[in-house]
């Protein structure tokens, strides 16, 4: 079953050879923001990203989100870009926020974001290697989970 959405939007960066391609839906009715990235990630995608989601009339900071980086095939940053990133959240500290990776890099930048997130706070973070662990626990009502 597909989560219906309201509102789809895209953005692309082509710099060289390289493209970002990611794209975010809305669903209003389960609260939750669906992000899917592919190609390679900088620190200004997730930058854009942000300020795309605070312009659309859709979003709601108490949503959760579910951000699918299975297709990234780069990651072009440090792990001082991911610590600048937790330090600026769009979401609430109550909001389900969970990162979908598939290598092992990918986990380790999802990880570091969620304990810096954790320290200011927001225990609601986590990484996941599917879709369905992840749909799960983001859906859930069990706030321990």
């Amino acid at each position: 079953m597909g989560l219906p959405y309201t509102r789809v939007a895209s953005f692309s960066r082509l710099e060289s050879t390289e493209l970002l391609s990611a794209f975010y839906m809305i669903d209003k009715e389960r609260r939750v923001v669906m992000t899917t990235g592919s190609g390679t990630f900088t620190m200004s995608d997730a930058l854009r990203h942000q300020d795309n989601l605070l312009q659309d009339p859709d979003f709601d900071p108490s949503f959760s989100q579910i951000m699918d980086l299975t297709h990234v095939t780069r990651f072009d940053v440090e792990p001082d870009d991911i610590r600048k990133l937790a330090q600026r959240t769009i979401f609430s500290p109550e909001s389900r926020r969970a990162i979908i990776v598939n290598t092992d890099l990918a986990y380790g930048y999802g990880r570091m974001f969620e304990l810096h997130r954790e320290n200011f706070g927001e225990m609601g973070v986590r990484v996941f290697r599917t879709l369905e662990e992840a749909l799960d626990w983001v859906l859930s009502k069990d706030l321990s989970a």
